[in-house]
């Protein structure tokens, strides 16, 4: 599609078993661009982000076969370590899951285990993780409680903070506002926003209007199939492909 991609995935099928999650994906996502997957339940969305940084492989009995290429190298090759994978392609969840920690410990857990180690390193690696989730203003004087206490708007962005401390170059997100109320939902929809101008965010989505205002590009999948990849205008207003409309419409899924 585009020569300026930071992931290509190619020729994917994936396995829970016996049962075939995902069947022949070929995608490639755009650096600093915002993707959206679409498609109703049990599609494979959610399967196929979870490949894009190995975190299948630590379910059991499952198996990938094609290429997960990371600025060209495969992800899935033998010599390649799965947790450096997973710090620059770093995820989000659908539930807020802050560790039961103080706000500033839950920010300098991972980079502290990485070795960041100077006390000044990691206060301004916390700021700087912080303001990027536009959620600075609203801690930066109760940094030592606990990250429990915070709102469940407040506990997403945390985790997002979270994420973009490990300095990832590109951010999974699992449907990250679907537990969330409005107003929250608003946030982080701004938030990803401002995000895309130095991370590639690849999002998966239930709510279709969501992939509409923040996404550049958006791929429908439909039973482990991906149906349709394009501009997200494009899909929306004018689809290749019929049952890409019909989803659309409301008319199934």
């Amino acid at each position: 599609m585009q020569d300026d991609s930071i992931i290509k995935v190619k020729n994917v099928n994936f396995h829970y078993g016996d049962f075939k999650a995902l069947t022949d994906i070929n995608m490639d996502f755009e650096k600093s661009r915002v993707t959206a997957l679409i498609g109703p339940s049990g599609c494979g969305k959610s399967t196929l982000l979870r490949l894009l940084n190995r975190m299948n492989d630590l379910i059991d009995g499952t198996r990938v076969e094609g290429e997960v290429l990371f600025e060209d190298k495969n992800i899935y090759d033998s010599n390649v370590d799965p947790v450096e994978i997973r710090r620059r392609i770093g995820m989000v969840f659908q539930k807020p899951n802050p560790f039961p920690k103080s706000i500033f410990n839950n920010i300098i857990y991972g980079p502290r285990l990485l070795g960041v180690t100077g006390k000044g390193d990691l206060r301004d690696l916390a700021e700087q993780s912080l303001r990027q989730a536009v959620l600075w203003d609203e801690v930066k004087d109760i940094l030592g409680q606990s990250a429990m206490m915070l709102s469940g708007g407040q506990q997403q962005r945390l985790c997002i903070a979270r994420a973009l401390a490990m300095k990832p170059d590109v951010l999974l997100m699992d449907e990250p506002t679907s537990a969330l109320d409005p107003i929250s939902t608003a946030k982080i929809e701004e938030l990803i926003e401002g995000l895309k101008k130095h991370y590639t965010i690849i999002i998966v989505t239930h709510n279709m209007q969501q992939a509409a205002r923040i996404s550049d590009y958006t791929g429908f999948f439909y039973l482990g199939k991906l149906i349709e990849y394009n501009l997200t205008e494009k899909l929306f207003t004018t689809p290749d492909v019929k049952q890409t409309e019909d989803y659309i419409t409301g008319r199934f899924g």
